[in-house]
């Protein structure tokens, strides 16, 4: 048995009906040529569940004492594991398009996890346009964090599309031989404890008293109004629709966007990529609040998870931290958004600057314990530590394959709670960067115009960056369609809209055409100018 950390118990702690807490992925793929899909999927299904021993967690289930969760809780394995109950199969009503997809996968993602259970489900999906088929997941946060649920992805997946595995993706067998590869050639993670002398244990100890009374100093300075560009949790955190107590209903729609354009922002702006990402969300998020006439004065705060796992640590449930940036949305011109974001990020990087990871983790319980003690008074909408999530899990940059089925994107859908409505996921793979985004559905309306705003976040820092061509130059070179630009999810979403931009088009050539054949007679001539605006 395993017992559980006291971050994953507090997943379980606070967790109701209104407020879930499972992570999950929708994964997008492409059926292998000639294969048949009905077929195919239920080979794959059949697949999944034919394990023998079970990867922890996916074969263990919750055990509590008699102090409940209040006391010591493991995860114990389940004589009774029911691989049917987890693993399911469904079709998409037609035409099976994407937006079918993101309704079942908002009513998949509200859902509780039954806790008398192995605490995850998947749910095969078939019936989607151009033979592809989706893969939704979910899992319990106490159970794993993203960093661990990309590992666990990565051990089913395989860059020869030929390659079949013969035993279940979740086996024991499959993740051992997922981890053997990934430690060939490279010392094992525990090797540098046994190699650490007295003295490293000596100085690793007065460090940490230094850096705890560094951190202390700084978080005493910033609430006095000292502390430069650094934000903390609940330090003036405007309150907006984004803040209000949620609902269980969700709200769920992904997209696509190339790395290289996001990535190409943060260099030009002398910042980094999780800068861009930030800047591109807070644009999207400016634009939203006032299209709702809701911009509150004071710049929004995000919560941005970061990573505490070793290099290596493949088995640790949770291994996050998170540090506060000010999205300063109250800023209009993209650029000096971008600026203010960079120095705020920093601000907040020099913070934890020369702490181990416990002592990032240790830091982090401080400057949470006020949320821990909100959340169950019901308090979190009206003293909210944030606004919105952002959180950035690196993934796969190769082109990746589910025995034969090219993966086409891999989507994240996280956690939304009271005083955080909604929450910006974002996996790397391949050469795009796939956003996920959940929102409580009554809270937050309207969240599938956010995609539309981050494009124009987008265009806006490119302009600001130089990265595009000027704006008397954009009449010469004809700037391509969002279709084109966006890969892959949007390609199906946004024909609509091209097909509409081409429709408005399309009066001025037919004046061109009628103004080109010889002079009729004024009544001809009336009815060829007239005849255009007839479909109007």
């Amino acid at each position: 048995m395993k017992k559980l950390s006291l971050i994953d118990k507090g997943f379980l702690t606070s967790e109701n009906r209104e407020t879930p807490m499972h992570v999950a992925s929708l994964g997008l793929y492409t059926l292998p040529d000639g294969a048949d899909e009905q077929e195919f999927l239920h080979e794959l299904a059949g697949n999944v569940r034919n394990a023998q021993a079970m990867l922890p967690p996916f074969g263990d289930r919750l055990r509590l004492g008699r102090l409940g969760l209040a006391g010591s809780a493991y995860w114990e394995p389940d004589a009774a594991m029911d691989m049917d109950y987890h693993v399911r199969h469904s079709a998409l009503p037609k035409p099976g398009r994407y937006r079918e997809l993101f309704n079942l996968t908002s009513r998949l993602h509200g859902t509780l996890l039954e806790r008398t259970r192995p605490l995850w489900e998947m749910h095969v999906i078939e019936g989607l346009q151009n033979r592809q088929f989706a893969v939704y997941t979910k899992t319990h946060h106490a159970a794993v964090d993203g960093a661990r649920s990309i590992h666990i992805s990565r051990s089913m997946l395989s860059t020869d599309p030929n390659h079949v595995l013969e035993e279940s993706p979740l086996s024991l067998q499959s993740w051992q031989r997922y981890k053997d590869a990934m430690r060939k050639g490279k010392q094992p993670p525990h090797s540098n404890e046994e190699l650490r002398n007295v003295a490293d244990v000596l100085k690793s100890t007065f460090d940490s008293s230094t850096n705890l009374v560094r951190a202390l100093s700084a978080f005493s300075k910033t609430w006095a109004g000292r502390g430069g560009a650094l934000s903390l949790p609940h330090q003036q955190v405007p309150i907006s629709s984004l803040n209000h107590s949620i609902h269980g209903a969700r709200r769920f729609v992904a997209q696509s966007w190339p790395f290289s354009r996001i990535e190409a922002i943060g260099k030009a702006f002398g910042g980094t990529f999780n800068d861009a990402v930030l800047a591109i969300c807070s644009g999207a998020l400016r634009q939203y609040l006032k299209t709702h006439a809701e911009l509150p004065e004071q710049p929004l705060k995000s919560m941005v998870p970061v990573s505490l796992r070793q290099e290596g640590d493949l088995e640790s449930g949770n291994a996050v931290a998170a540090i506060s940036a000010n999205l300063a949305t109250d800023v209009a011109d993209p650029a000096r958004r971008i600026q203010a974001i960079i120095a705020s990020v920093r601000a907040s990087k020099a913070f934890y600057a020369g702490m181990s990871p416990k002592e990032i983790e240790l830091v982090s319980a401080v400057l949470q314990a006020p949320t821990l003690l909100l959340l169950p008074l019901g308090l979190m909408a009206k003293l909210p530590p944030y606004n919105v999530a952002i959180s950035n899990v690196p993934g796969i940059r190769e082109t990746m394959y589910w025995n034969g089925a090219r993966m086409d994107g891999s989507y994240p859908l996280s956690i939304v709670t009271d005083g955080m409505a909604m929450n910006i996921t974002l996996i790397t793979y391949d050469q795009n960067v796939d956003f996920g985004i959940v929102a409580c559905r009554k809270s937050v309306p309207q969240v599938q115009r956010f995609i539309d705003y981050m494009e124009e976040a987008l265009v806006a820092l490119e302009d600001a960056a130089g990265l595009r061509p000027p704006e008397k130059d954009k009449a010469l070179t004809p700037r391509k369609p969002k279709a084109q630009r966006k890969t892959p999810l949007a390609t199906t979403v946004a024909k609509p809209k091209a097909a509409t931009k081409t429709k408005l088009k399309a009066p001025p050539k037919a004046i061109s055409k009628a103004k080109a054949k010889p002079k009729p007679k004024p009544k001809a001539k009336a009815k060829a100018k007239a005849k255009p605006k007839n479909p109007q």
